[in-house]
């Protein structure tokens, strides 16, 4: 959730002021609505509040008994009015709280207080997507958050805010710069490519493409291209649940193999027209250094080295230790460049209401954040949602729609200097000369900030619009239609002016280049349903069909320019006197099924669920098209038998397995074709054509085998409720692509590879209701993920060129390294085991497996609330190894190093763990070094446990203004880490890159 809060510049008192004129304006509205309500029910009125013995409860429905059609909800404040008679009883019913009946007795003014019912959690209903079911006879593994956990966190991407909250759901981010993206796997790696392990993304019904839009070129100063996740604005968001086992997924088909990620976003409520504005503001800081040496430790590692190799003059270009630069000079360049302080600031404003028959939410947002780094660099994002549900009188029509809009705007350093600030020399030049200027130190000194001149810029504009009709022709058949469309926009530019370059070198803008990116995505789809549903004497049966018809468009441009009059013109492609298009295409996807299910449940105590999709995709060839995917689910509520009385501890009971099997199309288009594309050059006036892929009639699907069995308990009317879940999933007819010999022109064609990978892990959650006081409540909530991946079998493998990265019965993501046997005290150079026993150390005696994958990951969360006062926390931990810093470059260079490398090696006899320093003439040294960083001493422990998020908020008492609330609030991500990693963040995937930011927020909400 985003707050108001009030900062020190002009903003806060405009907003002050707006805020206090909405407010007057609402109390004014609130009194009309009410006289004019009064005058016109001319009926005996009841009224009155509905709490929980502390808060006001909205969304209660008051109904009377016996009278179906005469029901109300409570407002935001949990008011109710409701016409009724003197002799009539009151009911009202709120998910997670024991019914309440209430005589109304002649009275007109009635409170309420309903008491906590743990055991009716288990009705609430979870979105599996093409149906929805209550979480007692779920039969398949879905994982939930909501929006009370992602309101709480003071993020922008849609993926944090599912980190350590769902148990097998291993996310990472990329880098700390803003607007970029996360890393997600769901029980694992299936496939062998790195880009077919992505799961389906799916928005109200709509299937939205994860798939990149950015380009190499464009995207230079972060690890990965721009992908389409950030426009998914976390505020409009109020469930996203994760599909993960074959029960779950398999209705999906093609699509569902690595799991599916559905998000169903906020919805109009019934009752009052309801306001909420809220506002935030914030600051980030990089949540850990390198610890690196100072200038005394540098210039002696320097000295060292240049002893060792035998040089006693120092070289003219070692400006650091031939007295060109001040050797008494100390800088801390991680500070100077990367220490600076991210503002973040985030609005939203919503407006909510509507009646029995028709809801209506209109949403805004606004945030804009900018980086650590030094420069004018910021993340601006903007976002509208629409929201309008609507029935008939008789219930039997009914319409959904929703629409979201988000504007991106992100302007960002072309060069991430983090790993610049982690190898300067310590004792370089400083920044500016005495005019303010770029100091480059008489020719001698490469300024970083430079290189901040260079600039990527990217606008993104997109659409997500969904329309959901549906009929009761009786009150048994129901026909519903699902409409859904998605328009995405990417205008990305990276601008490399002349100025990034030492004035002294008399470059002009002649050398200027920019580089251009125009991705554009359009996709839709139509989705007719049909359902029949009945209730038997002891049993019920749910029968589900439908289609899919599916097609998505790609369309790119990626240009390049050099050469301009002058340097204001860089941003205009047409101004280059060199233009160049990298790449002009269009792609077209084509995807229909059929799809259906059937679950059967007999006396709510037994069930069975069945679904099954036929799938057509136009990635594959003739014959190849089509493939038929299916689930069976099962589930026991064994606490339902006579054995187990009422009045036992146990509350629930189920036992629940599944197996199906799933597959996937993600190796891209047009892969099993003859494909060519324009040479660029002109043959006697004609332009000629390059093939780019061979034509393979045989390629076809993936195909995912998944195995489940699982257990879930409560005791004490669920106030402990654990889960206890087995998988197994083997995916195989792996789709790669299979290099071929250079004499055949092509270095690889795209084929299924008779591969086995597998995918195993035990799931554990457990959710305690500690206390539920009226004035104290406390709640826990815990799971860890033990995960394994392996590669079952793999024919030919010793003879293929994947034999380096891949050994049979280990991980799929493993690193073939050296055995490091340490450091030789004779000659100071590291020592590795020579596995083949020739006497050289080659890529060969790389054998020492080593996996970096998690062994596991989970997370413990806690809400304590005492009065109005709620404080909510999140530790996230991962048991992992990761690789350890380096700079890539031996001790002894030009190159600032860890400090630990203080205790190298240095005279004969030494026993250190580190080698001998080299000013790099040493060649034996030189070698040894880089082996080091492939060698298994390169891979440490790198488990941690991080606060990942905490949230304090307080319900101001707005007692004298009725009808107003005021939520002050406090919220961080990322505040403290414990770790043995030494050298920086533990979270990374990619290394020299921003780690992820330690942010803190303040902010104020105001509903009304």
């Amino acid at each position: 959730m985003n707050y108001f809060s009030f900062y020190k510049d002009g903003k806060a008192l405009y907003c002050l002021f707006f805020a206090g004129f909405l407010l007057s304006f609402s109390s004014l509205i609130a009194g009309n609505h009410k006289r004019q309500f009064k005058s016109n029910f001319q009926q005996h009125q009841i009224q009155g509040t509905v709490s929980d013995g502390s808060s006001p409860l909205p969304g209660v429905t008051i109904a009377i008994k016996g009278k179906s059609k005469t029901a109300t909800i409570t407002d935001y404040n949990g008011q109710y009015i409701i016409a009724a008679s003197a002799s009539d009883t009151l009911v009202a019913s709120f998910i997670g709280f024991k019914s309440a009946i209430i005589p109304i007795a002649g009275r007109s003014k009635i409170d309420i207080t309903l008491q906590y019912d743990t055991t009716t959690l288990q009705e609430v209903r979870v979105n599996a997507g093409y149906y929805s079911v209550t979480e007692s006879e779920r039969t398949g593994s879905i994982a939930k958050i909501t929006s009370k956990d992602i309101e709480k966190q003071p993020v922008s991407n849609v993926l944090a805010t599912m980190q350590g909250r769902m148990a097998g759901v291993d996310i990472i981010q990329d880098t700390g710069t803003p607007g970029t993206g996360f890393q997600i796997k769901i029980r694992g790696m299936n496939s062998l490519r790195e880009d077919g392990n992505q799961p389906l993304y799916i928005i109200d019904g709509v299937p939205y493409s994860s798939d990149a839009i950015g380009y190499s070129n464009t995207n230079s100063g972060v690890p990965t291209t721009t992908g389409p996740l950030n426009s998914i604005n976390p505020n409009d968001i109020e469930s996203i649940e994760v599909l993960k086992d074959a029960d779950a997924t398999s209705i999906y088909g093609s699509r569902g193999a690595n799991g599916v990620v559905l998000i169903t976003t906020k919805k109009g409520k019934a009752g009052k027209t309801s306001f909420t504005l809220n506002a935030s503001t914030g600051a980030g800081w990089i949540t850990a250094m390198v610890p690196l040496m100072n200038t005394s430790e540098y210039l002696e590692m320097r000295r060292q080295a240049f002893t060792n190799d035998g040089i006693t003059s120092y070289p003219a270009t070692a400006y650091d230790i031939n007295g060109t630069w001040d050797q008494n000079r100390y800088t801390d360049w991680q500070k100077e460049l990367l220490g600076g302080t991210s503002a973040i600031t985030n609005l939203q404003a919503s407006i909510t209401g509507g009646s029995d028959l028709t809801q209506f939410l209109l949403s805004g947002a606004y945030r804009t954040e900018t980086t650590v780094l030094p420069g004018d660099f910021g993340y601006d994002k903007g976002a509208v949602h629409f929201n309008m549900n609507h029935s008939s009188e008789d219930k039997r029509f009914k319409l959904s729609f929703s629409a979201g809009c988000t504007f991106q705007n992100n302007v960002q350093s072309g060069t991430d200097l983090t790993r610049i600030a982690r190898t300067m020399s310590p004792n370089a030049p400083a920044l500016y000369d005495s005019q303010g200027n770029l100091n480059f130190e008489n020719n001698t000194f490469r300024n970083p900030l430079a290189q901040l001149r260079g600039i990527n810029t990217g606008k993104i504009n997109d659409l997500v619009a969904n329309a959901v009709l549906s009929y009761s022709i009786t009150p048994h058949l129901e026909i519903k239609g699902n409409l859904g469309f998605t328009d995405l926009k990417n205008s990305e530019q990276r601008l490399l002016p002349s100025t990034m370059n030492n004035p002294a070198l008399n470059i002009g803008s002649s050398r200027s280049s920019i580089y251009t990116n125009l991705t554009s995505r359009q996709s839709w789809i139509m989705e007719p349903q049909i359902r029949w549903f009945h209730d038997f004497e002891n049993s019920s049966i749910d029968i589900l069909i439908g289609g899919t018809a599916q097609q998505q468009s790609t369309a790119r441009l990626y240009q390049s320019g050099r050469g301009f009059a002058s340097n204001s013109q860089i941003t205009d492609l047409s101004a280059a006197v060199t233009k160049s298009i990298l790449v002009n295409d269009e792609i077209l996807y084509k995807y229909q099924a059929f799809f259906g299910r059937v679950n059967y449940n007999f006396k709510e105590k037994y069930i069975l669920n069945l679904t099954a999709r036929r799938d057509g995709s136009s990635r594959f060839g003739p014959g190849r098209q089509f493939a038929t995917f299916g689930a069976a689910g099962a589930a026991w509520l064994f606490s339902k038998e006579d054995f187990i009385k009422e009045d036992s501890f146990l509350s629930f009971g189920k036992l629940r397995a599944s197996y199906g099997t799933t597959g996937s199309d993600q190796i891209g288009d047009y892969q099993f074709l003859d494909t060519y594309t324009t040479s660029g050059s002109a043959y006697n006036g004609i332009v000629g054509m390059d093939p780019t892929r061979l034509f393979n009639p045989n390629f076809s699907w993936e195909i995912n085998r998944k195995l489940e069995i699982a257990l879930e308990t409560g005791f004490f009317h669920d106030r402990l409720f654990f889960t206890a879940a087995g998988y197994r999933n083997r995916s195989s007819n792996q789709l790669v692509g299979i290099p071929l010999p250079a004499t055949t022109g092509f270095s690889s064609v795209s084929a299924n590879l008779d591969a086995v990978v597998e995918n195993s892990g035990l799931e554990f959650t457990l959710r305690t209701i500690n206390f539920n006081n009226p004035n104290f409540k406390w709640s826990t909530n815990f799971n860890v993920t033990v995960a394994r991946n392996r590669l079952v079998s793999f024919p030919g493998l010793e003879g293929s060129t994947y034999s380096n990265r891949y050994v049979i019965g280990k991980p799929t993501t493993i690193a073939k390294t050296y055995q490091f046997n340490g450091v030789n005290p004779s000659t100071g150079i590291y020592e590795f085991e020579d596995v083949n026993k020739d006497g050289i150390i080659s890529i060969e005696d790389r054998q020492t497996v080593v996996d970096i994958t998690p062994e596991f990951y989970g997370g413990l969360q806690n809400t304590i609330q005492y009065k109005r006062l709620q404080l909510d926390f999140l530790f996230q931990f991962v048991k992992q190894q990761n690789y350890d810093y380096s700079s890539y470059v031996p001790g002894g260079s030009f190159i600032n190093q860890p400090q630990y490398m203080v205790h190298a090696w240095n005279n004969q006899g030494d026993i250190t763990p580190y080698q001998i320093n080299t000013s790099g003439q040493n060649s034996a040294a030189v070698n040894a070094y880089y082996n080091y960083s492939d060698s298994n001493a390169g891979i440490v422990d790198a488990s941690y446990i991080r606060l990942k998020n905490i949230s304090l908020s307080y319900d101001l008492p707005f007692e004298t203004i009725k009808g107003v609330q005021c939520r002050l609030s406090l919220q961080g991500q990322n505040l403290l880490t414990f770790t043995p990693y030494k050298n920086g963040d533990p979270e990374f995937r990619f290394s020299g890159y921003l780690p992820p930011l330690q942010i803190f927020t303040a902010g104020v909400q105001l509903t009304f």
